[in-house]
């Protein structure tokens, strides 16, 4: 059943449903191509195969006897190692919560489990997800299917290699300051941060309780919004959990995007920029055009705000967190996140209140911004994949150096900041094959726009539907 490998949620939803194919058939293909791909992607701290298959096998009864639930019964899935899972270890990536066996699920496992789809393990992560490069001192580096020496990102670096791998179509990611959509830009993948509050965060790891997203990383745009109807909705557990109707991200999905005003920062963003990436942006950017979008240019002072804010933001939240646990298991840590966190121990209450007053002044701009245009479009990252041998040094891109993490967040974080959905989707790839990705933003809660964008532009290109030989 190799041609199972690299198969959409829509494609294996299709074969499924038809009874052409049975979730168990997926699920040995999937577990197969673990035992392939593993030696070489390391995405997984913990494989729960016979779960999966016992999963798939009650899914496999379910759907014979008439009980089909829907696009994902049936579905494989992985999850970044802080999504809490009954009765199965969840690391968060670090040393320090080795055995640590949650008696319940996170809110989207269960809605994943109740929607019939099935995790086949927890995926490896940047420790206690404070890390855009990917990089784990204990669990070790997820290598980039697209080049096995190349940073997948982070902090959901496993989830990146092993669904852009073709072991599961679909995983769960966060993102606190582009940790969703890195990945997924950097293993040519289609990822969503959701807007802030969209989808619950309850049984899931914090690092930034103001800043975290949970949200997907699939093949296309339209398994994003298959995904998304099941997890998005209000949960009572979580305090910032938005009480909104529910939405059908894959109602309007084929839309197009005639009409739709889209914006493109004139500052700031192209400042740093390899040549391959903005030719191929400005490319995408023109794509829409030729669909019908028209095509504006904008002023977004904000961006520039956004590092500063962020990294402000994450470090005083985390060190709150983090605290009272680093006092006493500290040397469980690795030593550059521990420094990370308790740099935040030092930020003063002045500080932290002064910036939420600026993130306050960047939300306003950004919707003033969003007053003349219905999607902002942007790179997700001003690069193509990184070597894993730059790790957290200086980097060159454009002619300017920047450390590495501050160039792998530059176009994100200020979507985290202000907690608008922010979408990475494939638009091409650099001259040693490594994936290019184009950056999609809507306004707040306007999440299935973003999609419809995404997919119209995938209907119109290709980008997504490569897959990596390695």
């Amino acid at each position: 059943m190799s041609d199972l490998d690299g198969r959409t949620i829509a494609e294996l939803a299709a074969l499924i449903g038809s009874k052409q194919v049975s979730p168990v058939e997926v699920a040995e293909a999937s577990l197969r191509k673990v035992e392939e791909t593993e030696p070489k992607l390391h995405s997984f701290i913990t494989l729960t195969a016979d779960q999966a298959m016992a999963a798939a096998k009650q899914a496999e009864v379910e759907i014979a006897a008439g009980r089909y639930k829907g696009p994902l019964h049936g579905i494989p899935f992985v999850s970044k190692d802080l999504f809490w899972t009954k009765g199965v270890q969840t690391t968060s990536g670090s040393q320090a919560d080795l055995g640590f066996l949650p008696d319940e699920d996170s809110t989207v496992v269960a809605r994943l489990q109740d929607a019939g789809a099935y995790s086949l393990g927890k995926t490896n992560m940047s420790e206690w997800a404070f890390s855009i490069t990917g990089y784990n001192s204990y669990f070790g580096w997820s290598n980039n299917p697209w080049g096995l020496d190349r940073m997948s990102a982070g902090s959901s670096s496993g989830t990146g290699t092993a669904v852009s791998g073709g072991v599961a179509p679909m995983g769960l990611g966060t993102d606190t300051g582009g940790s969703i959509r890195a990945p997924a830009a950097n293993c040519g993948l289609t990822g969503l941060k959701p807007t802030y509050g969209l989808v619950s965060r309850y049984g899931v790891t914090p690092l930034s309780w103001s800043l975290d997203h949970a949200g997907p990383l699939c093949h296309s745009a339209e398994d994003v919004a298959l995904t998304m109807n099941v997890l998005a909705g209000h949960d009572p557990r979580d305090p910032y959990s938005a009480k909104r109707e529910a939405v059908d991200h894959t109602r309007g999905l084929n839309d197009g995007v005639k009409g739709l005003r889209i914006g493109v920062p004139t500052d700031y963003v192209w400042d740093v920029m390899d040549p391959e990436v903005e030719a191929s942006v400005r490319e995408a950017i023109a794509e829409l055009g030729r669909l019908g979008a028209i095509i504006v240019d904008v002023s977004l002072p904000a961006l520039e705000w956004a590092s500063r804010m962020g990294g402000t933001l994450t470090s005083t939240e985390a060190a709150a967190y983090h605290g009272a646990r680093i006092r006493r298991d500290g040397h469980l840590y690795d030593q550059r996140t521990r420094m990370r966190i308790e740099s935040g121990m030092f930020i003063s209450a002045e500080t932290y209140h002064q910036t939420q007053r600026v993130r306050a002044m960047a939300g306003q701009k950004l919707a003033e911004t969003f007053q003349q245009v219905d999607l902002l479009a942007t790179p997700t990252m001003p690069m193509p994949a990184l070597p894993q041998s730059v790790g957290v040094g200086i980097t060159e891109v454009g002619g300017k150096s920047l450390p590495s993490s501050a160039l792998m967040t530059r176009l994100t974080q200020i979507f985290n900041v202000n907690g608008h959905p922010a979408l990475s989707a494939p638009c091409g790839f650099s001259s040693d094959g490594l994936p290019l990705a184009l950056q999609l933003v809507g306004r707040p809660f306007e999440d299935a726009l973003v999609l419809r964008a995404a997919h119209a532009y995938q209907g119109a290109t290709d980008w997504h539907a490569r897959r990596p030989v390695f």
